[in-house]
């Protein structure tokens, strides 16, 4: 049983730590190996496929992002010291790696960083260093400015302070489709539901039934949902796109799929999905009356535990 429930858990972490990376890019095989192994409690199996390797090849950035992947085996089975140790080891490899490329020239360097972040803030949360945690992700977030990692630190530090805080602004000068996007305080007075998706999304298409759901019953009482995504710089098989291109492709998607939800407001911005630190999809942020966040979750999300949001974001909008 405690096997079974590990691998439920290293499925889901890894379902939001890889997700829109995965939708473009085919996994290294040596990646693919460490990252099963872990995901199945075997970090030792994983380290002697990644020794293997770098006795082979060398220390690639292939390996490194498989060495990222026995951090959050570690992780996942609470032995936080030893994923903090992994993490920092990972980083380490990862900046010696950069001198004279940046981090985005190609994918496994950007998605090994941003794990061992990920590991070590929630590491120091786990053994009650919330306050380091909070520091250390704020300091990276500025350090990393204007790469493709961002996103995720903040979704760490959003996991850790947004709760409670007001929400982030939305942009809304563009939208996929349907009625033109207001501000989000123009929607003071009701609770609102940020159902942030993407067009290459399975898990969206999935959580599009709870929310449908959810407006069945609460729309009549106040309840806005609002559904932000963003381009991603390629349409269907992962094929590079220009902007307009993918522009009209997240178009036929939300119609095909998403129409269902009716006349909602669609914002489409990337910055949307920097400020609520959105690196998986879907994730979803209840908004109460008041313009205070009372919910934000990476991933799907039941009908039952978003209903028993929605109910008390709707009484503090009746005090």
């Amino acid at each position: 049983m405690i096997r079974v429930r590990f691998i439920v858990f290293a499925f889901v972490l890894s379902c939001a730590l890889l997700d829109h990376a995965a939708a473009a890019t085919p996994t290294p095989m040596v990646v693919y190996q460490a990252r099963v192994a872990s995901m199945s409690g075997d970090t030792a199996g994983a380290r002697k496929v990644l020794k293997q390797y770098r006795d082979a090849v060398g220390v690639t950035a292939e390996y490194i992002e498989g060495l990222s992947w026995v951090a959050r085996g570690e992780l996942g089975a609470n032995h936080y010291a030893a994923a903090e140790a992994t993490a920092g080891e990972v980083r380490t490899l990862v900046l010696a790696k950069l001198t004279g490329r940046k981090l985005d020239a190609e994918p496994s360097l950007p998605m090994a960083l941003g794990a061992s972040i990920e590991v070590q803030a929630q590491a120091a949360k786990a053994t009650g260093r919330r306050d380091q945690a909070v520091g250390f992700l704020r300091a990276e977030a500025e350090k990393w400015r204007g790469t493709s990692i961002v996103a995720r630190i903040r979704k760490n530090l959003n996991l850790l302070t947004l709760e409670g805080k007001p929400a982030p602004a939305l942009e809304t000068s563009k939208v996929v489709t349907g009625p033109a996007a207001k501000p989000l305080e123009q929607h003071r007075g009701h609770p609102v539901l940020l159902f942030f998706w993407a067009h290459w999304c399975s898990d969206c298409k999935n959580q599009l039934a709870v929310i449908r759901q959810l407006q069945a019953k609460y729309g009549p009482k106040g309840l806005e949902v609002i559904a932000p995504t963003q381009h991603y710089g390629y349409v269907a098989g992962g094929e590079d796109a220009p902007l307009d291109m993918e522009t009209r492709y997240i178009q036929a998607v939300y119609q095909q799929f998403y129409a269902s939800l009716g006349k909602v407001e669609t914002p489409l911005s990337e910055k949307n999905f920097e400020n609520y630190g959105v690196s998986s999809t879907p994730t979803l942020a209840l908004v109460d009356g008041r313009g205070i966040v009372r919910m934000y979750n990476p991933g799907n999300v039941s009908y039952e535990v978003l209903a028993a949001k929605v109910e008390a974001a709707l009484k503090v909008v009746a005090r």
